[in-house]
């Protein structure tokens, strides 16, 4: 018997089988069905969804999210009359943030009539992203596509490697990967490779038996051991010296370790995550990074992109960041309008934590909490501080006023930028680091790369 292209099936029925969130929507943007799932996420009863406002209950927006400047499904759905897809921040019934992809696809009616069938699929909720101190956050594509990625690669126990400037949150990237993973329940470790020596790195890593060395006198657990059936972060492990690294290979490779002056091999289930600034792959070329070690742990590699790349994201930042920086009146921290616009320009070499350095000065010194443009310092790395609004306001001046007079590169001039401020600090590398708006740990890396760890008097 042939099928009949009316064949009576229950649109209610169809929808309702899948176990993610799915809505149907006319082209005035009601709801016309919905089912469970997609009214479960919401709070809003299945008799009650129909007729409401599409963005009214995922965006609790009274417009169209196309209106507030996104990639909007339903208007490209009715245009083009093809599937679309794109990454949203939803609200659910609590309120929370969610970020979900969308795939929305042509959907008609018995009367050949448009509609939108929207299909929704969770990527994170809020309270993955990090906690209240420290939290992932933005809507920029670059920002949403890179979340999805880590999501993703959170659901298997591939070694994951992740790129990117320092600054950019590679440790809370690890941190979300681990609370998405299977392992959450047990202990996310972290090692900062930059700030072990290669005298105790193994110690630290794999702990070590009594008498190991002068001095030793009691056996210590390692860190690798301390994250059993958990995540071992592994941050910057471009700087692990060339000959430990074939020990780290053999103990992420087969599980199998053992501690400094032990004989009995020990075994550990980890998920391993790295974390590096670094090009691995020249290193490996250069010959200062095992190209066998490499391929171990890259075994997904993931880009965090740099807050340059993502600038719509840097006005809620901003705001979040100052809603927790408190003036010396206890006021939070509110920011202008100029001085806001000139953030949003500026191109951060030191990403999200240059922005943070930069926010906590303009706090501290600002009348009531107020950041004006007059109290941002913004470094450009080549000499000194600059406010981009000094130069606006000169007016008409010289293209070439801030151009070097020679032709060096701009590592010559951070080089002797950083030599300089060492000698007038008197080697203070916290104040140092300060000044230049990056952590202690980015410049312990760049006085190894340009040769100065004995300029000054070289304190910590």
């Amino acid at each position: 018997m042939p099928f009949s292209n009316r064949t009576p099936i229950n649109l209610q029925s169809i929808i309702d089988a899948s176990d993610n969130g799915f809505v149907v929507i006319d082209k005035d943007y009601n709801i016309v069905a919905a089912n469970n799932a997609y009214c479960a996420s919401y709070g809003i009863d299945s008799e009650e969804i129909i007729g409401h406002k599409c963005h009214q209950v995922s965006h609790h927006s009274d417009v169209p999210c196309h209106l507030n400047g996104e990639d909007c499904p339903h208007k490209k759905v009715f245009e083009t009359k093809a599937p679309h897809q794109v990454l949203h921040i939803h609200y659910d019934h609590n309120n929370e943030e969610e970020h979900v992809r969308i795939k929305g696809s042509p959907v008609y009616g018995t009367d050949g009539e448009l509609y939108l069938g929207e299909a929704v699929f969770p990527i994170a909720k809020s309270d993955e992203l990090g906690c209240d101190k420290q939290r992932m956050l933005g809507t920029s594509p670059a920002f949403l596509a890179c979340i999805e990625e880590m999501s993703g690669a959170a659901s298997s126990d591939i070694p994951i490697l992740l790129n990117g400037e320092s600054g950019v949150g590679k440790e809370l990237a690890a941190k979300f990967i681990h609370n998405k993973s299977s392992r959450k329940a047990n202990p996310f470790i972290s090692i900062d490779c930059t700030s072990i020596s290669e005298g105790i790195f193994e110690s630290e890593l794999f702990g070590h038996e009594r008498g190991a060395f002068t001095g030793c006198v009691g056996r210590r657990h390692g860190l690798i051991e301390s994250a059993e059936n958990g995540t071992l972060f592994l941050d910057e492990i471009g700087e692990v010296p060339l000959a430990l690294q074939g020990r780290l290979l053999r103990a992420l490779e087969t599980g199998f370790y053992r501690r400094l002056g032990g004989r009995e091999d020990l075994h550990v289930d980890v998920r391993i995550i790295c974390a590096t600034h670094n090009n691995l792959r020249k290193m490996v070329e250069q010959g200062t990074f095992r190209a066998d070690l490499y391929y171990r742990i890259a075994g997904i590699s993931i880009t965090i992109p740099p807050l340059r790349e993502r600038r719509s994201d840097i006005t809620p930042l901003v705001k979040a960041m100052l809603e927790k920086t408190k003036s010396h009146n206890g006021s939070a921290g509110r920011v202008s309008e100029e001085a806001l616009e000139i953030l949003q320009h500026y191109d951060y070499p030191g990403n999200i934590r240059e922005l943070y350095n930069i926010l906590q000065k303009a706090v501290a010194v600002s009348t009531g909490g107020l950041v004006t443009a007059e109290q941002l310092q913004l470094n450009n790395f080549s000499n000194v501080y600059i406010n981009p609004l000094a130069d606006r306001r000169k007016g008409s001046r010289d293209p070439k006023a801030n151009v070097p007079s020679t032709n060096r590169s701009l590592t010559d001039v951070e080089a002797t930028h950083i030599e300089s401020l060492l000698h007038q600090h008197d080697g203070h590398r916290a104040k140092v680091a300060e000044e230049l708006c990056i952590s202690e740990r980015t410049l312990y890396r760049k006085l190894k790369q340009y040769n100065l760890q004995g300029v000054g008097k070289n304190r910590m």
